[in-house]
């Protein structure tokens, strides 16, 4: 087996990986994202018990129990280039002996859900309400800089939603990945399901507009309109087809759930979106300890 040099894989001094600064033994199977690493301590609140605090950067780790369900929680901070660090060093952590630096005989595989806010794109998935998303559609080209294969349903998707939008023009090429199933499946009750949309920024990628003009006023318009059979993009964000993407290469279950804070349609915002980030990490987390 290839041995994966010292620049590649990068350990610190206490044998943790380098930007999360964890070892493999701090995280558990079940992982919940989170972008904001002030949303670390409000789930972890609703551990019995804390075994693994870490802190580096905007990347801290919360580890611990809820009975006997094991659960790590990341903060990813924002944006498809962070979770290109935290999927990446997490699968190391559990697929790479960092002693010998070689992959694993044996590959494991997590579960990693995001817990996060997001932007409505449909009038009908109203503000204050919950999106489990079957797929992550990527504006961000995060996926494009690795090797990496679609089913074919995934690829007549991304067929049809360049054809009907026209985006790859002067945006790169969309890619797209499902959710896993083994966790999209507990996440039906209280959930709107469709495709999220990934920016790679909030203002100009996202169709908002302040000081600066943008490329492609009509945005909104066409990833509201975009449809293929069932499915349609309910909402957009800035890291779930990243997670999907990488998740989904390196063999993980990945799953996106987002708190709806403002409606683009209606133009919008939540009155109280504290409270409603409070209500979907509760519902998550009875989830996770009952069914995963």
């Amino acid at each position: 087996m290839q041995r994966i040099a010292e620049s590649e894989l990068i350990v610190n001094a206490r044998g943790a990986i380098y930007h999360l600064d964890l070892k493999p033994d701090e995280i558990a199977q079940n992982i919940i994202t989170v972008g904001d690493p002030g949303r670390v301590k409000e789930i972890s609140k609703h551990f019995d018990r804390i075994e693994v605090e870490r802190n580096h950067r905007e990347f801290i780790t919360h580890t611990g129990y809820i009975g006997n369900k094991r659960i790590s929680i990341v903060s990813t901070g924002i944006g498809p280039d962070n979770i290109d660090i935290v999927l990446n060093e997490l699968d190391a952590l559990v697929n790479i002996d960092f002693d010998t630096r070689t992959i694993n005989n044996e590959l494991k595989q997590l579960n990693i859900i995001r817990v996060g806010t997001s932007g409505s794109l449909q009038a009908d998935v109203p503000v204050d309400s919950f999106v489990a998303s079957s797929h992550g559609l990527g504006l961000d080209n995060l996926l494009n800089f690795y090797l990496h294969e679609s089913n074919e349903e995934e690829k007549q998707i991304v067929h049809s939603f360049v054809t009907q939008t026209q985006l790859h023009t002067g945006f790169g090429d969309p890619y797209i990945a499902a959710a896993s199933m083994h966790l999209l499946k507990h996440f039906v009750e209280g959930f709107h399901q469709g495709i999220t949309v990934t920016c790679p920024g909030f203002y100009g990628p996202q169709g908002r507009i302040l000081r600066l003009g943008i490329s492609n006023p009509h945005l909104i318009d066409q990833l509201t309109s975009f449809q293929f059979g069932k499915y349609r993009i309910t909402n957009f964000e800035m890291e779930t087809s990243a997670i999907y993407g990488l998740g989904k290469a390196l063999h993980h279950h990945c799953l996106s759930l987002n708190a709806i804070i403002a409606n683009r349609i209606h133009k919008n915002f939540s009155k109280d979106s504290l409270a409603l980030i409070d209500r979907l990490i509760e519902k998550s987390l009875e989830i996770i300890t009952e069914k995963l």
